[in-house]
């Protein structure tokens, strides 16, 4: 589910589920800010290779000026098992 997050840039998905994508995604985030050899084999581990190519060519220069809180956490509605849901978009 991260790498969708990060391919589609949003996705909507239950509560729990979505605080784990978070930490975790932010975390892909800030390592593709540093172009270094190991933040590369790091992301090419961690992702696909689309989806890690456009964390260095696309998010990771577009959020290099900011310290955090790439994702967006909001609330819209409930599922029919009353589960919260959510959906998570980046800034």
């Amino acid at each position: 589910m991260s790498a969708s997050l990060i391919l589609y840039e949003k996705i909507t998905t239950t509560g729990k589920k979505a605080k784990l994508i978070k930490s975790e995604v932010e975390k892909l985030i800030t390592k593709g800010k540093t172009d270094t050899l190991h933040s590369k084999r790091m992301l090419f581990a961690r992702l696909p290779k689309n989806a890690a190519k456009k964390v260095f060519e696309i998010l990771g220069p577009k959020y290099r000026d900011r310290a955090g809180g790439y994702v967006r956490l909001a609330r819209v509605g409930v599922h029919k098992d009353r589960t919260s849901k959510v959906r998570l978009e980046l800034i």
